[in-house]
């Protein structure tokens, strides 16, 4: 067993601390705080310091790491147990155990095989497995009804969480990443329904099976495979199926799209960088604003607003719209000669940015009228003519991302901002033609 993997079981069981929250009560934050104490004040050397050492405590002659990791778990546990309006036990305990027990699984992983896919893979199961028992767990101590779907749903978004927030980030980083699945999973907890097994393992069996098929095919890199399949499973646990849906529909199109033609675009220099494989920031630049939109038409739904619920639904579709439209005008119109620049319609060369062609804009639309048209099939939305004010939503979007792109892209914005701005003003004039229909 490599010294890395034996790290990795350590913190696992200091995390497997949390366990003993229904006992300790408002003591909970104690074991960890004890723990944090020795970790930077105490243990210096000998086998425990060597056992929990990153590289870097060796150098300060402090475990560094450990006392992160366990500072981390103490403020969850405070926030389980201080203020009026407290995180759930259960929330605090997966928190913990998915970052735990997901690094032990992607460590074990390492120590055979240096594939990045299947170390995230690797993340993300042990995670699951973790932090299901130990919500379990929690409610047999506490005599809670026993969700086992429920929790299970509720550690694959924490091993999802867990699993992005490391691609972009250091083993240094572990308290931040805790910090967030936390309160991601607070946020979860509050704002998603009741959850049967069937949706379940529904959800989870899709998400995985279109993010396998995202990074075999070549559409997505690890990070942007893991992102978008976080991104289907809020939609799904937020909304509903049909959410996902209108987001598999952009996800499929726009994949297939980009590796249309790919060796000629790639010749005339149109192409999408990492063979068309798109990264995280990718995957939230086209889909940000579709994330807030079912977000916050859980919080109306559960506050009892369903007028703002059903300008969320409208936004939600605005901006897959405008993603979808801004794809297939770029991917499309990159393949034809004679672009013009949108603010002078002066012939431009291939590639230039806010560069448009005629067979690009009307493939533009023909994507917006796509995604408007499963929406009005899948979506709760408020009536038929929002079919209209999406379809608007989505070339207003793709309009925007040109006007951007001409004026201020690379002088002080990247391609992924100029995306959030341009799904934004799909999502704001989908709900802007809608109001006088």
């Amino acid at each position: 067993m490599t010294s890395t993997v034996r790290r990795a079981g350590g913190f696992a069981v200091v995390g497997t601390l949390a366990l003993a929250a229904p006992s300790l009560g408002a003591a909970a934050f104690a074991p960890f705080a004890a723990v944090a104490l020795l970790a930077a004040f105490v243990v210096d050397d000998g086998p425990l310091f060597e056992l929990f050492a990153r590289p870097g405590d060796r150098q300060d002659g402090r475990l560094n790491g450990l006392a992160g990791f366990a500072l981390a778990a103490t403020g969850l546990a405070l926030l389980a147990t201080v203020p009026r309006v407290t995180m759930p036990l259960s929330v605090f305990a997966a928190a913990v155990l998915t970052l735990a027990y997901g690094n032990l699984g992607a460590r074990l992983v390492d120590s055979r095989t240096s594939d990045e896919s299947l170390r995230a893979a690797g993340f993300v199961a042990a995670a699951v497995l973790a932090g299901t028992a130990g919500q379990a767990a929690i409610a047999s101590l506490t005599g809670d009804a026993m969700l086992l779907a429920r929790f299970t749903l509720l550690a694959a978004v924490g091993g999802l969480v867990g699993a992005v927030l490391r691609t972009a980030l250091y083993e240094r980083d572990d308290p931040l990443v805790m910090l967030s699945i936390g309160l991601v999973l607070w946020g979860v907890e509050v704002l998603a329904g009741p959850v049967s097994p069937t949706q379940t393992g529904v959800a989870l069996a899709l998400t995985v099976a279109l993010g396998y098929a995202a990074y075999a095919l070549g559409t997505a890199s690890v990070a942007g495979m893991i992102t978008g399949v976080l991104l289907l499973l809020f939609a799904v646990v937020f909304g509903g199926f049909g959410w996902a849906l209108v987001l598999v529909s952009f996800f499929g199109v726009g994949a297939l799209a980009t590796k249309f033609r790919y060796d000629s675009k790639a010749e005339r220099g149109v192409a999408e960088d990492n063979d068309g494989a798109r990264g995280t920031g990718n995957v939230l630049g086209n889909s940000g604003v579709s994330l807030v939109a079912v977000v916050g038409y859980a919080a109306a739904q559960t506050l009892g607003y369903p007028f703002v619920s059903d300008l969320l639904v409208l936004a939600f579709a605005g901006s897959a719209a405008a993603a979808m439209s801004d794809t297939l005008s770029s991917e499309i119109g990159g393949l034809f000669d004679q672009p013009r620049l949108i603010t002078s319609l002066k012939p431009v060369p291939a590639g230039t940015d806010g560069a448009v062609t005629w067979q690009g804009e009307v493939a533009g639309a023909l994507g917006a009228a796509f995604v408007a048209g499963v929406s009005v099939l899948v979506l709760p939305l408020p009536a038929q003519t929002a079919a209209i004010a999406v379809l608007a939503g989505g070339l207003v979007g793709m309009t925007v991302d040109s006007l951007l792109g001409a004026t201020v892209e690379g002088a002080g914005l990247g391609n992924q901002a100029v995306n959030f701005l341009a799904t934004f003003a799909g999502a704001l004039g989908a709900v802007l033609v809608w109001i006088p229909l």
